[in-house]
């Protein structure tokens, strides 16, 4: 439990304000209609009837069920984000337990992306990896340091791998990303893998392109994807 969330009255304060960053921290049992419920619930009890549990197995000890509504009992991990403004644009960082979760630019629902995750935010915890994304987007083609969480099927972890492995100020077409993987036949899925990548710049989509050399699709615009190619060749 933080100390944000530390006494009964910053729990209700939490529950009445719908605050998503108290996910995970507390769970609100509602002893009129037997259920718990995460802290971000729409619904809007009465404070003489509500109790407070630090974990959900707690609350299901004393006899309350699961919230159909926020479902609380359903598997979640905690994720802290941040933002920053960089030169190609406002990036943000999710960070887990484990690593890196995701790197995307401009604006972007993390709670889409992430529908079973406890979202924090913490500009603080997270200066450092925010510090090391902003000259990874500066500076390109320098090594990244960052502990990764990368989530994916086999495929996909072997194209993100294969990303990786494209050297700073070259590119390699999806045909040749396919050839090293194995999987020659695979360039559809290849592309698919790559417009999937959680995580801008420190997996480098941006690198590959046609089979003629031309620039293809960049989910986060053609713009950057040019920039960072010219930030590598300009190294």
């Amino acid at each position: 439990m933080t100390q944000a969330y530390d006494t009964d009255d910053k729990r209700w304060a939490a529950g009445r304000a719908r605050d998503r960053d108290a996910d995970g921290h507390f769970f609100t049992a509602v002893r009129t209609t037997g259920v718990y419920c995460l802290p971000s619930c729409a619904g809007r009890p009465k404070r003489e009837n509500v109790e407070w549990y630090d974990t959900a197995e707690q609350a299901r000890a004393r006899g309350f069920r699961p919230c159909k509504r926020c479902r609380p009992d359903e598997a979640r991990e905690r994720l802290r984000h941040a933002s920053a403004q960089t030169g190609l644009g406002l990036v943000t960082v999710a960070v887990s337990d484990k690593g890196l979760r995701a790197v995307v630019f401009g604006e972007d629902d993390l709670q889409r992306r992430f529908p079973k995750a406890y979202l924090a935010e913490d500009a603080a915890g997270l200066a450092p990896v925010l510090a090391e994304v902003a000259e990874l987007v500066a500076h390109p083609g320098r090594p990244s340091k960052l502990k990764l969480d990368e989530r994916g099927s086999e495929l996909q972890a072997a194209v993100w791998k294969a990303l990786r492995a494209i050297p700073a100020g070259t590119t390699a077409s999806y045909a040749e990303v396919a050839r090293a993987i194995g999987r020659p036949s695979a360039v559809r899925a290849v592309a698919q893998a790559c417009g999937a990548n959680p995580l801008a710049v420190v997996t480098p989509c941006h690198r590959v392109v046609r089979s003629d050399g031309s620039l293809s699709g960049y989910r986060w615009g053609p713009e950057r994807k040019r920039a960072l190619l010219a930030a590598e060749a300009a190294a």
